[in-house]
This record gives structure tokens, C-alpha cells and sequence, in this order.
């Protein structure tokens, strides 16, 4: 599997990140096994998780992700082949940026984990409220420990990551070397209004969430009534209007051209844009994993690509 440098991190990771999101949510705990062990087996490497999932579903309090890939990395018996995400900042038992915060969260992820370090750990939210210098100096700190390798920006805009970038800087800190923003095909104003320039410049990995557009983009929810009773209904119903059809379409037609599905091509697409260093993809079955896999052996003409980005223009 080629891989693919992580900005100046020195890590590098395969062009597919498994979205852990879904441990203990709606993949319970065989379930979440079974689908690492099958992305671990195709040769892919890095997993990305948070604190706070799956704190949202009934019955969970928050942490449930990072337990289950703690247990599975500890039944594996292999860590150092694998690049472990999570983030801090938007649970509320650990939330904001402060050190304090930082200090105390990073324990208690690894402790879940089952791990002596974090390969990127990302700020999941930015916070206003403390002094970049203070969340930089924290992250930095936690890097002269060993216990984290690299960190991270999630949800961050294009002049509070050049903040950040600059405070790191001038203040001899270590940097934010990935960031993690939401952007595919449909969700691309946010990236390339600002983000994407600024991370090539600086030479800044990036991690995209949100891949499939909540599901949309694999062409299964078409109508209000395709998403009645999913866990994402509220997210996907947003997506059906003339520019998410319009989307739909040419995926479509290139995917049918491909022998490919429309998932695959979506992700494909992202793999393809020059500032991406990977797409962040969840699955909940061995089907949908291995689909959503396939991705990354797809390669996209030029051509096929500028006809994606005509249809989700805005």
C-alpha cells in the first residue's frame, strides 16, 4: 500500500482513514473487531477517533470509541504499525483547550487505548477562549513526553490555524502538522476558501471528515423518505436539493463508466485533490468496508474529475 506523508510529521499514512466514530455506536464490539481487523489485513494503517464519541447515543457517556480500539489494539499485539488519531476538547468532562484540560484528557485516552502514545492528537475544536500559546505549549509538551507524536487542528478556520501556525513559530513550539477539516464533495466552500492554500503552503497534512457527506454521496438516500429512521437523517436531509442531485448524477454516470460504485468515486475524488493527504471514511459492516476500501485502487481521469467538480460547483 503506497503511503502518503503527513505534512512534516514523519508519519505516513495510507490514502484511507478509518472512521472510528462508529465503535460502540452503531457498531458494537464484534462488529468494530471485525471491521479493524479487515482494514488492518488490506494493508491500511491510521484509525481516527475522539474522546467524546460515542457520547451522543443512548446509553453512552463518552469514551466508548477509544475503549473498544484500546481492547482491539491489545488483542492484536501490534501497535507500532498502526497510526492512532483522537482528539480533545469538545466532551464535556474534558472540555476546551486549556493545559490543565489537555494535560489530564491525553491520560485518560491513552489509559482507553491502551497505548503509550498518540500518534496525532488533535485539538477537536478550537477555544477561543485560551491563548494559543497556552494549547501549543500544552501539545508541545506532550510531544517532549513521548506522549503523542504529532498534533492536530480539527474544525479550525483558515486564520486561527495561521495563528496558530505563527505562535508555534515564534514561540519555538511544536506546530499543528494535520488538519481535519469537513470536506467532500458536496461541503467544499469552508476547504478551499482558505484552508486548503494555507495547508500546502505550510506543508500541512490533511485529514478530511465527513468523506461520504454523511452517506449522501454513496447514492443511497435520494429522498426524505431513503432517510427516514437513520441515525443521520437530520445531516443527509440537507443534501437533497438540486445541487446534491445534480451531484448524485454524475456520480452515476461515472461510477456505471467505472464499474465502480459512487462511493468509491467520491472518495476517490477527494484522494485525488493535491492539498488532501487522506479521506476519513467510516463503515459498519464487512460489506460496506470493503467497498469503501476499493476507493484507494480507484484512479479517476482527469476528465472524470472535472466533471465532478462542474456538478458541485456552487
Amino acid at each position: 500500500m503506497q503511503k502518503r506523508a503527513l505534512g512534516r510529521s514523519g508519519i505516513s499514512v495510507a490514502p484511507l482513514v478509518f472512521g472510528g466514530n462508529v465503535f460502540g455506536w452503531t457498531a458494537d464490539r464484534p462488529t468494530s473487531f471485525a471491521l479493524l481487523d479487515r482494514f488492518a489485513e488490506q494493508g491500511f494503517n491510521a484509525i481516527d477517533t475522539a474522546d467524546v464519541y460515542s457520547a451522543w447515543a443512548p446509553g453512552n457517556s463518552g469514551g466508548e470509541s477509544e475503549t473498544i480500539l484500546g481492547e482491539w489494539l491489545r488483542r492484536r499485539g501490534r501497535r507500532d504499525d498502526l497510526v492512532i488519531m483522537t482528539k480533545v476538547g469538545s466532551w464535556q468532562k474534558h472540555k476546551g483547550l486549556k493545559v490543565s484540560t489537555i494535560t489530564a484528557a491525553v491520560e485518560d485516552s491513552l489509559r482507553r487505548l491502551q497505548t503509550d502514545y498518540i500518534d496525532v492528537y488533535f485539538a477537536h475544536i478550537d477555544d477561543t477562549s485560551v491563548p494559543l500559546a497556552e494549547t501549543m505549549g500544552a501539545f508541545s509538551r506532550l510531544i517532549q513526553a513521548g506522549k503523542i507524536r504529532a498534533a492536530g487542528a480539527s474544525n479550525y478556520k483558515v486564520q486561527r490555524l495561521s495563528e496558530a501556525l505563527d505562535t508555534a513559530a515564534s514561540n519555538g513550539l511544536a506546530r499543528y502538522e494535520v488538519l481535519q477539516p469537513n470536506y467532500n464533495l458536496y461541503d467544499r466552500s469552508d476547504f478551499e476558501s482558505g484552508l486548503a492554500k494555507a495547508a500546502s503552503d505550510n506543508e500541512v497534512g490533511v485529514v478530511c471528515y465527513f468523506g461520504l457527506a454523511a452517506g449522501f454521496l454513496t447514492g443511497k438516500y435520494r429522498s426524505e423518505e431513503d432517510v427516514k429512521g437513520k441515525s443521520r437523517a437530520g445531516m443527509v436531509k440537507g443534501y437533497l436539493n438540486e445541487r446534491g442531485y445534480r451531484i448524485l448524477k454524475a456520480l452515476d454516470e461515472i461510477s456505471a463508466g467505472l464499474s465502480a460504485t459512487q462511493a468509491q468515486v467520491a472518495l476517490a475524488w477527494l484522494m485525488a485533490r493535491p492539498e488532501v493527504t487522506a479521506p476519513i471514511a467510516s463503515a459498519t459492516s464487512l460489506h460496506q468496508l470493503d467497498d469503501t476500501l476499493g476507493a484507494a485502487r480507484l484512479d479517476l481521469s482527469s476528465e472524470a474529475i472535472a466533471k465532478l467538480d462542474e456538478a458541485s460547483a456552487y
